[in-house]
């Protein structure tokens, strides 16, 4: 009973930690993006403002998965924590009359640091959930589901709080204002975080972080295309087009815009947060063999295909912005949420399932390299597609990366293998 309660104790805390960093990476996100448009940034040069932290993601996860495994999760807790408070520090030192080239070059350095700090923080919540949930009655997929779920509500929270600061106090104040409050969260989560996490093995290779599981493998291809679905509109199209269709130019039609952009990414990722969290009563995961799950995940890739195919078809019948194709691009971006939130649960539950505890951290962070993957990709093709094709060209290209992650879920198999528990 005592270590059912230090767990929990422990699994409260990791994700209180991993809210507090994700409401500040949302903020973050939202702060970059609309300020450096509202300067005359390019498309392609906001997409590459985020270059540099998808790349550090994808190098961080290979190797946090080995140093977690060598110094314990704790430790990469911590330091995604500290580093995005240094990251926060260093935008706030952001001059507006630098040129546009530096401007650029020290937002990716800042987003680089942002990118290492989101994935150590990602890597060591993600493997926690492993290693502290229940086996039994369907617990782990519920404990994931939670966890994954809850950051995504307060991720969206965070894109509405970052429009909202931006509208309200502006830039310099808002990221100054971040970093002093997750300072504070850092501090008191290192002064109580319970006991009940592991704390490394000296013994472990860095090698051992590529995976000889056909299963994981095939899990991540999968996650590679899913996440360029969603970030080739949701990065750089979507909100500049509908930038563009709801400011009138003026600085009080540019509140007005960042405010209601916001307000939407807002809801569409705490849609997408709250079906996660629920995916295990919708799919009766409890029910359920692990089979059926993989089975799942084939399944409801094919169905997430449907809609940015049916919203490129809109726009490429429209004649140009109008209210009813921006009402439909909402629900459609929203239905979308919904089938998306299913399969990144399904995702971040057969990942789990398929790794053994001893390997869990590099097996997690060999995966979510892949997941850092798919939104590079997805980031370039955003502001490319938006530039080179408008908005038709960056639902095609979502819809043939979702095709392409439903293909490559299709190789899931329900064969045991080594890689697998």
């Amino acid at each position: 009973m005592s270590e059912t309660k230090q767990g929990m104790a422990a699994y409260v805390a990791v994700t209180a930690a991993y809210w507090a960093f994700m409401l500040t990476d949302g903020a973050l996100r939202m702060l970059v993006l609309l300020h450096f448009h509202s300067l005359g940034f390019s498309p392609v040069q906001l997409a590459y403002l985020f270059v540099l932290y998808e790349i550090a993601g994808m190098v961080t996860n290979l190797a946090a998965g080995w140093i977690a495994a060598r110094f314990g999760l704790t430790s990469t807790l911590y330091a995604g924590l500290g580093l995005q408070v240094v990251a926060l520090l260093m935008l706030s030192q952001l001059d507006p009359t630098w040129a546009i080239g530096a401007s650029v070059a020290f937002v990716m350095c800042v987003q680089g640091a942002s990118g290492v700090a989101k994935d150590l923080a990602k890597m060591s919540s993600k493997s926690a959930v492993k290693l502290l949930a229940p086996t039994e009655g369907g617990g782990l997929f519920r404990w994931v589901a939670v966890l994954t779920g809850s950051k995504n509500a307060v991720k969206g929270f965070g894109f509405l709080l970052g429009a909202a600061l931006l509208a309200s106090v502006g830039f310099t104040f808002a990221v100054l204002a971040m970093a002093v409050v997750l300072a504070v969260i850092l501090v008191a989560v290192a002064l109580f975080m319970p006991a009940g996490l592991p704390r490394g093995r000296k013994g472990a290779k860095f090698s051992e972080v590529f995976s000889k599981s056909p299963n994981i493998n095939w899990l991540s291809a999968a996650r590679v295309f899913l996440f360029g679905a969603r970030d080739v509109w949701f990065v750089v199209g979507i909100p500049i087009y509908f930038y563009a269709v709801l400011s009138d130019g003026t600085e009080e039609g540019n509140r007005a815009a960042f405010f209601m952009i916001g307000t939407f990414m807002a809801v569409w990722v705490i849609l997408y947060g709250a079906v996660q969290a629920s995916a295990p009563k919708i799919l009766r995961a409890a029910e359920r063999p692990e089979s059926d799950l993989i089975a799942a995940a084939r399944g409801w890739a094919a169905a997430l295909f449907v809609v940015p195919a049916a919203l490129t078809i809109a726009v490429l019948l429209s004649s140009g912005p109008a209210p009813w194709l921006t009402a439909t691009l909402v629900a459609g971006l929203l239905a979308f949420g919904a089938i998306f939130a299913i399969n990144s649960s399904l995702h971040s539950y057969l990942i789990l399932a398929f790794t053994k505890s001893e390997r869990v951290t590099m097996d997690v962070g060999f995966y979510y390299m892949a997941n850092a993957g798919g939104r590079l990709i997805g980031t370039l093709l955003s502001g490319l597609t938006y530039q080179l094709g408008g908005l038709s060209l960056v639902l095609g290209t979502a819809a043939v990366m979702v095709a392409l992650a439903a293909l490559t879920s299709g190789q899931l198999s329900d064969q045991k293998d080594e890689g697998t528990v």
